[in-house]
């Protein structure tokens, strides 16, 4: 079943929500209740034309772990180019917004101005980080997402030229090995995130790699 959340900072049990992993919906999206979310692996779409907050957490999680994280052998020529930069954190407000304009369409765009605020607070804070790929001055592709412990909560990525949120995975994926981060949580499977090395795995386990701080 769906929830309505009041303004209390509790969420219900995940085992109890809809088979398709929508859990509850209302709320409000302040940095105490997003961290809290997160702490579950309950993350947020919001559908701002009509101002509801949906809270997902799908019992079958769609992951990629840093060291698995493949590299085809076009992305591989590509990166020895040296064609693109990669940096962290050099744009966040520029890759947010890119990806909000790829999110936009005809029954309204999740990535709204509400969203947009609350996960900039977040950066502010030090709980969200952005991938920025440059092709000269120009940002032209990147990913950003919620930073907890040792886990990387992907939230949403964009490419202006082929490829570039590849690259920015991929960097991610690197700098997480180098830096002890054990886990990517992709939300939901895509094609893209799955050629990419994303596998599936349950729910239980996924707690335990969000929770263990010392894992």
């Amino acid at each position: 079943m769906v929830y309505l959340l009041n303004e209390q900072l509790v969420f219900p049990d995940p085992y109890g929500g809809d088979p398709d992993g929508l859990l509850a919906v209302g709320g409000d999206l302040s940095i105490d209740r997003l961290l809290l979310a997160y702490s579950y692996g309950i993350f947020p779409w919001y559908a701002f034309r009509n101002k509801q907050i949906q809270w997902w957490c799908p019992l079958d999680r769609f992951v990629i772990f840093p060291d698995e994280i493949h590299i085809s052998h076009s992305m591989r020529n590509l990166m020895h180019k040296g064609k693109y930069e990669v940096s962290l954190n050099r744009d966040f407000a520029g890759v947010i917004q890119g990806c909000s304009e790829q999110r936009i369409d005809l029954e309204g765009a999740w990535l709204g101005p509400e969203m947009i605020e609350a996960y900039t607070q977040l950066h502010e804070q030090g709980f969200a980080a952005s991938v920025e790929v440059w092709e000269g001055e120009q940002l032209v592709g990147g990913l950003y997402g919620v930073t907890i412990g040792r886990c990387f909560f992907g939230e949403s990525m964009f490419s202006r030229v082929p490829s570039a949120s590849k690259l920015a995975l991929i960097f991610l994926a690197k700098l997480m090995q180098a830096r002890g981060g054990t886990l990517i949580d992709c939300q939901f499977e895509t094609a893209h995130l799955k050629s990419m090395g994303g596998r599936y795995i349950d729910y239980k386990t996924y707690l335990q790699y969000v929770q263990d701080t010392d894992r």
